[in-house]
């Protein structure tokens, strides 16, 4: 499977754009969220990509971020979702916003997306709440664990000592408003360790 291409942005018209990759050009759908982020035209970009197989066509979506993609992909697996309504969402939504409405179960705020109907709405809400919320990878808690950084790599740690996901953001949040004034910024055991300092001091109070 393509995972992910850099080349020459050699055309964008929403939803369609075409990234000449070594004398090759391929075509790409993308969601709004992505094009906002595009360079101009004749620029070199890097999109991650998830290709969707049909009898009659091979289509490749193309993504600016990481959490992009990986929504894309859940939704994907919703009954009655296909790439089209998946697109809808993500150029409708932030993957953040989404995460919330879905948390919330929100449904009256998801039907405002084009293309998605009461009954979507709630099928996005029943089946992908639980799926969300388990999620370990960050996704909808507001940081990019794909982009890297301390802030990301503290997360990825606490949620693999088994804090929930939005329980570690709000860990980090914490330690990094303690942390706040040092120059650079605390590096990523700075940040697990006030984490952990002050869920131990939360759970003795």
């Amino acid at each position: 499977m393509i995972g992910s291409l850099r080349g020459r942005l050699a055309a964008k018209s929403p939803p369609q754009l075409l990234l000449e990759v070594g004398g090759v050009g391929y075509e790409l759908e993308a969601p709004m969220s992505t094009f906002y982020d595009l360079p101009a035209v004749g620029a070199e970009v890097r999109l991650l990509t998830h290709l969707v197989v049909r009898e009659d066509a091979h289509v490749l979506y193309g993504f600016a971020r990481e959490d992009e993609r990986r929504l894309f992909r859940m939704l994907l697996k919703v009954s009655g979702v296909g790439p089209k309504i998946a697109l809808a969402i993500l150029s409708g939504s932030s993957v953040e916003a989404f995460a919330g409405c879905v948390a919330a179960r929100d449904v009256a705020t998801l039907t405002r997306i084009p293309g998605v109907g009461k009954k979507t709405a709630e099928r996005l809400v029943v089946e992908l709440r639980d799926r969300l919320a388990a999620d370990d990878t960050g996704l909808g808690t507001g940081i990019d664990v794909a982009g890297g950084g301390p802030r990301a790599e503290a997360l990825a740690a606490l949620v693999a000592l088994g804090y929930r996901p939005a329980e570690a953001t709000r860990l980090i949040e914490t330690a990094g408003s303690a942390g706040a004034g040092e120059g650079a910024g605390p590096s990523t055991e700075d940040l697990i360790r006030r984490a952990l300092q002050s869920a131990a001091r939360a759970g003795g109070a």
